[in-house]
């Protein structure tokens, strides 16, 4: 049953407020094509506000500022944060579902991991205060030198749709581990339950300015937030496109970011496989959260010798899948996320065939639905490595499909892409994993299944699927600066110059 979307303000400085410009931007519901609520849409006048309690929150009181807190403080929040998710798991999944699409189980099983994910970085946040001081082997017995941990300061956050509140934790829980402050923008197109955030961060007490959220358009909210002087970091997941600009804008400063950027992942399915098991794990890795992952297996190499055969399975596990309004019972499959999504994603289907290739299966609103951002489970075969199809991120439910004939091959095709975030190997052979694990020029590697992710294993790509790493100890250091510490401990004189009492 359907939730009424909460009317929230901007979260700046531990309040609500409205948008200085008192702009708005509608949310529709992409199941039904009608508009649920709206959100406040924030602009650079906003940012500044913004930037501003977060600069102060780094710094309130000398001493007990959230920079200096000690891990464990910082912990208790985090893990106040986690227990108020946990508790508000039914309805977040909810306004999810409703907000971007996503099968109500699926956004149900991200709200356990956004509470995991808060708990997780609790404990490296704890973990941090024993390793401040680490000492330095020298080489000099008259030197003792160790090292500082502390927070990279204010941080900008911009986050995705696909996975609205969980992809935020990956970069706030961090965050705020560490002791920076931060202000997150998640994407106009689903920020509802960001807005949630910010209401449990009122009721757990979170300190004002630790964690500032600002919902709005990129041009409008999240370009003057990652230009801006005073924020000493951007964490970004995106297009790659978007990716570049945010990067320039950084660059003027010197500034870091770490971003995490589209993909074109292969998944290499060998001739030894269980075909059922192979099959379900191809489609998982194309289909799940409706096709809309950065890191989808969306390109299929199967050996030749058994390419009909799979392909004649993948079509029967996919007429299988219950496509349905996310809040549905056993929905597998919701709508995309937007009207531009959605024309989008048939305009690369339609060139597709245009180019040559074969529609093997879907390609088109399922009949059933007569409204709504829809779009069948799609494979296309007949492709080659010059189409759109196959070198384009689609972000949707479609499958490409080449064959190989060798390793060798399938080696060479699954790296002949710009991108290199997933990439998945299916066989019985686990040598022959092992060889093609070390071959993938990608961040993220699967054997024998496709796209299971833990917050406890880095998470990132290379190439243009951009650089750094999100989850792990690696996410925490990403919002992390080492300090240096030398000390001269002898009681001796350095004796580099002559000394004047002796001339």
């Amino acid at each position: 049953m359907a939730i009424p979307i909460p009317t929230r303000q901007l979260f700046i400085n531990g309040e609500w407020k409205d948008p200085v410009l008192k702009k708005r931007i509608p949310v529709i519901n992409p199941a039904t094509e009608q508009v649920v609520g709206d959100i406040p849409a924030a602009t650079a006048e906003d940012v500044e506000l913004a930037v501003d309690a977060a600069r102060k929150a780094l710094a309130r009181n000398k001493g007990k500022d959230w920079s200096s807190a000690s891990g464990a403080v910082r912990a208790k929040y985090l893990r106040a944060i986690a227990a108020k998710i946990t508790e508000r798991k039914s309805v977040l999944a909810k306004l999810e579902a409703i907000d971007c699409g996503k099968p109500l189980d699926e956004a149900a099983w991200d709200m356990d991991d956004v509470a995991g994910c808060f708990e997780y970085y609790a404990d490296l946040a704890e973990g941090l205060d024993a390793k401040q001081k680490a000492p330095v082997s020298l080489p000099m017995e008259t030197f003792k030198s160790y090292v500082l941990k502390e927070p990279i300061g204010v941080v900008g956050l911009i986050t995705p749709w696909n996975y609205p509140l969980l992809m935020a934790v990956w970069k706030v829980a961090p965050a705020l581990a560490a002791g920076c402050t931060a202000i997150l923008k998640p994407s106009e197109l689903a920020s509802v339950t960001c807005l949630e955030l910010a209401d449990v961060c009122r009721e757990v007490g979170l300190p004002p300015g630790v964690l500032n959220i600002l919902t709005g358009l990129g041009h409008e909210a999240g370009a003057p937030l990652a230009s801006h002087p005073h924020v000493d970091k951007i964490a970004f997941t995106g297009s790659t496109a978007t990716g570049s600009k945010i990067m320039t804008a950084a660059a003027q400063l010197v500034k870091p970011v770490s971003l995490e950027l589209g993909g074109k992942s292969p998944i290499v399915v060998f001739e030894d496989v269980d075909l059922d098991k192979a099959a379900e794990w191809t489609i998982f890795g194309c289909f799940w959260t409706n096709g809309q992952i950065c890191s989808a297996t969306s390109r299929l190499l199967v050996h030749e010798s058994i390419a009909a055969e799979f392909l004649e399975k993948l079509v029967k596990w996919i007429k299988n899948i219950k496509i349905s309004d996310p809040l549905a019972e056993g929905c597998r499959l919701g709508p995309v996320v937007s009207g531009g999504q959605y024309e989008k994603i048939l305009k690369f289907i339609s060139t597709a065939k245009s180019e040559g290739a074969k529609i093997v299966c879907g390609g088109k609103r399922p009949e059933h639905l007569k409204r709504g951002f829809f779009i069948e489970p799609t494979i296309i075969s007949d492709v080659t490595t010059s189409m759109q199809i196959w070198r384009e991120e689609v972000f949707g439910p479609v499958l490409s499909v080449k064959t190989f004939g060798s390793e060798e091959e399938a080696i060479e095709l699954a790296n002949d892409t710009h991108y290199g975030l997933g990439s998945a190997v299916i066989s019985k052979d686990l040598e022959r994993c092992e060889r093609l694990t070390k071959a993938f020029q990608a961040g993220i590697v699967w054997i024998n299944c496709s796209q299971p992710c833990f917050c406890q294993a880095p998470w990132g790509g290379m190439k243009r699927s951009g650089f750094g790493r999100e989850l792990g100890e690696w996410g925490l250091n990403n919002y992390l600066s080492v300090k240096q510490v030398t000390q001269y401990i002898s009681d001796e004189p350095w004796g580099w110059y002559a000394s004047p009492s002796k001339l």
